[in-house]
């Protein structure tokens, strides 16, 4: 077989397999356990395939520099995929410079779970709130409290656990952002 051919389907297998690796990482850490199995099953088989054309060679080293480079081509892919897929949650803190219950009435109007409060910082009264929503809404969210205040400061995270509330009865009936 032309080496030049053993290059690219190396490269393309590893890019394949640490993309299924990386996506098996990611449904485990985010709860679906039997979905990040099922990717794992296909993971294993690519990777001895990958790695068995590679032992085959030892001596070429173009395959070698092709395994390492699809390895680390198949991490950005996984990555890219997975925030596609936007799994999961995110919880976004936001404080305001003035109180401001508008933000937080138009946000819940758009279908965002949001506790708002005030608070107090190093220059006076703020108001704060905390937003959960699904990820594929994140960037949405962003825009939407960069409209309304675009000096708002904003923190997000990924809780690890929901439970509760009016919203999370709302996620499980759908009713959410339709």
């Amino acid at each position: 077989m032309n080496p030049w051919i053993m290059v690219l389907i190396i490269f393309v297998i590893n890019i394949v397999y640490v993309t299924f690796s990386t996506m098996r990482m990611i449904l485990t850490l985010k709860g679906y356990r039997y979905f990040a199995a099922l990717v794992s099953m296909f993971e294993v088989v690519v990777y001895v395939v990958g790695l068995g054309l590679v032992l085959d060679s030892l001596d070429q080293i173009q395959n070698l520099v092709a395994y390492a480079l699809g390895f680390g081509s198949g991490v950005v892919v996984g990555t890219k995929i997975e925030e596609k897929m936007a799994l999961g949650y995110i919880t976004v803190n936001v404080i305001t410079d003035e109180i401001n219950r508008e933000l937080a009435t138009t946000l819940r109007a758009k279908g965002y779970g949001v506790t708002d409060w005030q608070a107090h910082g190093l220059e006076g009264n703020r108001s704060a709130m905390q937003i959960l929503t699904p990820r594929k809404y994140e960037l949405k969210l962003y825009t939407t409290i960069a409209e309304l205040d675009p000096k708002a400061f904003i923190i997000s995270y990924e809780p690890k656990s929901i439970r509760g509330g009016f919203w999370v009865k709302s996620v499980k009936k759908g009713k959410l952002f339709k």
